[in-house]
């Protein structure tokens, strides 16, 4: 389950926020015991790129065993 601090992966893309598939993020809200997420999405640097709300199909927990990957947000 997922919950408060947790880190995340996007399940699909979302270009209007410059966000990839794959890309980690940090959960700072549980709605309605894990129906929608409010996430947080920052550069490396600690610049927060967006704040949104997903659905529980739209992330999924980190898996023992992924390696994180960097690449550069579109201006």
């Amino acid at each position: 389950m997922i919950k408060d601090l947790d880190t995340i992966a996007l399940n699909r893309d979302f270009p209007e926020h410059h966000l990839a598939h794959g890309d980690l993020g940090t959960v700072v809200h549980v709605y309605e015991g894990g129906k929608a997420f409010e996430v947080e999405f920052v550069t490396l640097a600690g610049e927060t790129v967006a704040v949104l709300t997903l659905d529980s199909e739209h992330i999924r927990p980190i898996r023992a065993g992924e390696i994180a990957n960097a690449r550069q947000v579109a201006a």
